[in-house]
């Protein structure tokens, strides 16, 4: 008899992406920058890939002017990072992070 498992759907692991990446100081929002149509065209802030080596993580992000935006990314990636494999018990296969725009 083996220990009780979890099944973690895509939608789960996008919403704790997403909360993660928000929390981080410095991220105004999760998601495309520029006009809204554009960002209605292009998609959602956080795509899953799962596959048998883990979990791939792709997020887009819109930073708080006056932030450094390589230390941001690194901090981005730490929060997804911890969420993924921690809190989700999943093994993490990559994180890319895409600033997307600055400002509001």
């Amino acid at each position: 008899m083996s220990g009780p498992e979890l099944s973690v759907g895509k939608r789960v692991i996008s919403d704790m992406v997403r909360l993660a990446a928000f929390e981080v100081p410095g991220v105004v929002r999760v998601g495309r920058g520029g006009p809204a149509w554009r960002a209605a065209l292009a998609g959602r802030g956080v795509a899953i890939r799962l596959s048998d080596g883990g979990v791939a993580v792709r997020v887009w992000i819109v930073a708080r002017p006056g932030h450094e935006l390589v230390p941001l990314v690194r901090q981005v990636r730490t929060a997804i990072g911890a969420t993924v494999e921690r809190l989700l018990g999943l093994p993490l296969e990559s994180v890319t992070v895409t600033v997307d725009g600055v400002g509001g």
